[in-house]
């Protein structure tokens, strides 16, 4: 079956079918016009009475980092693999005695059956899951500390979804407040969000402890953000991944898969370019024919173009010719109204786009500081290549645990920030992991703490 393009006149002026692809030469008579938009937006927003730095240009980062991230796989599956061995297998409270020759901490771990249900528990759980989602995600998480209704205690703690949290302008340099609503990037109504202080960054514990000695704390919760603060971003910090993204290695990343599938649907079977002369249809199919009537005259030109596909295409038309009549013009020489039946030279080697898509998935892994061989992406020759034997892959993630002591300090200060609040002194939280080892070891596994 045949598309066809018409001008509003009716002049077809570009076909394509399931084995051919067909231009008219000529100018069309009107050109179509051509009109730009240039979108002007703010830095800045109000809502809850408060004003905000937006996040982005649209205020819409945290949804279009979303759309990035989910339709890249390897992008998606290297933010969820830092995610997972961050967290190793969950925290546990203990008390540092001392240290080592190798300067290594020696823990003495604690029993207090309280505290390890409350670290070993859903609520602990759920908050360094998804405060560590966001904050790799997004490059910020926002910690929710609920207390109790006299402000005596915090009784919970939670991870408020970033993409719903925008930052207020700085008061002299500190920002004390945050408007959570689901409707953003869409600017909320009054009665669609919630106005919450936000601790201060330097020193989040003392300033909690102020407001509950000034009794600002009462049935009163407050945010605490974790940043990671290597993009110097005072507001929304950017995410580690960002830099892949700047350089364009995201976007190869995604538009090969694209490429390759359009390819493969279209790209083999269009085999040949035919050119018709705009002169010819006006013989083929005068307009006084139609009475005017494009629609018909357009419908007429369609099932000639299906015609001639099916007349000349496939496996029982091979090596059938075709036959085209023209005139000379006498004073240039040239021919007039001559079709052009030209074979499409197909370039394409799908090998070279591989390859570029494998080092798209490589550039990505770097910014992500993970090793391409921990996730099996090792290339066994040229610029990117690397051994994945299982040394190599134990080093590696050993790499990217001693990596992950800042990112595990980060989100755990909400934690400890609760838990001093509560009165618990002098306790320490440390995270489980395990660590491949090899077969001479007796054991395929080890724990550490860390």
């Amino acid at each position: 079956m045949s598309e066809v393009m018409f001008n509003h006149d009716g002049v077809p002026l570009l076909a394509f079918g399931t084995k051919h692809f067909v231009t008219t030469t000529g100018g069309p008579d009107v050109k179509p016009k051509v009109t730009t938009q240039t979108e002007v937006t703010d830095d800045k927003v109000t809502a809850g009475g408060v004003e905000l730095a937006a996040w982005g240009a649209n205020n819409d980062f945290p949804k279009t980092a979303y759309d990035t991230i989910r339709s890249v796989g390897v992008l998606n599956t290297g933010l969820k693999f830092i995610r997972n061995f961050t967290l190793g297998q969950g925290i546990f409270p203990c008390k540092v005695t001392g240290y080592d020759d190798k300067g290594n901490e020696i823990l003495e771990v604690l029993d207090d059956e309280e505290l390890v249900r409350f670290c070993n528990g859903r609520m602990v759980r759920r908050y360094l899951e998804k405060s560590l989602r966001d904050y790799l995600k997004f490059g910020v998480g926002n910690v929710q500390l609920i207390p109790n209704e006299d402000g005596s205690k915090m009784v919970g703690i939670n991870a408020i979804n970033s993409m719903f949290c925008r930052y207020g302008i700085a008061n002299k340099g500190v920002i004390e407040k945050a408007v959570i609503s689901g409707k953003w990037p869409d600017t909320p109504g009054e009665t669609e969000c919630e106005v919450i202080d936000v601790l201060d960054d330097y020193d989040p514990i003392a300033d909690l402890l102020r407001r509950k000695v000034g009794n600002q704390i009462k049935s009163k919760s407050v945010l605490f953000a974790v940043r990671d603060s290597w993009s110097n971003a005072e507001y929304y910090s950017e995410p580690i991944w960002y830099s892949a993204y700047t350089a364009g290695w995201i976007d190869i990343a995604k538009n090969i898969p694209a490429f390759l599938k359009k390819a493969y649907t279209n790209q083999i079977t269009w085999k040949w370019h035919v050119k018709i002369p705009y002169a010819f249809w006006d013989k083929k199919f005068p307009k006084e024919n139609y009475s005017n009537d494009n629609a018909a005259r357009q419908t007429a030109i369609e099932a000639y173009m299906d015609a001639l596909e099916e007349n000349l295409c496939g496996v029982e038309n091979a090596d059938k010719p075709i036959f085209t009549f023209f005139e000379i013009n006498p004073q240039s020489g040239k021919a007039e109204e001559q079709w052009v039946i030209e074979p499409i030279d197909n370039k394409y080697k799908d090998g070279d786009k591989l390859i570029t898509s494998a080092a798209a998935n490589s550039e990505i892994l770097f910014a992500l500081m993970i090793n391409p061989n921990v996730l099996g992406a090792g290339m066994p020759g040229g610029t990117y290549a690397s051994t994945a034997g299982g040394s190599n892959i134990r080093e590696a993630f050993l790499v990217n645990i001693a990596n992950a002591w800042l990112d595990r300090q980060n989100i755990l200060d909400p934690l400890e920030c609760y838990l001093e609040y509560n009165g618990v002194q002098d306790v320490q939280l440390r995270f489980r992991s395990t660590i491949l080892t090899t077969l001479d070891t007796g054991a395929g596994t080890s724990k550490t703490l860390s």
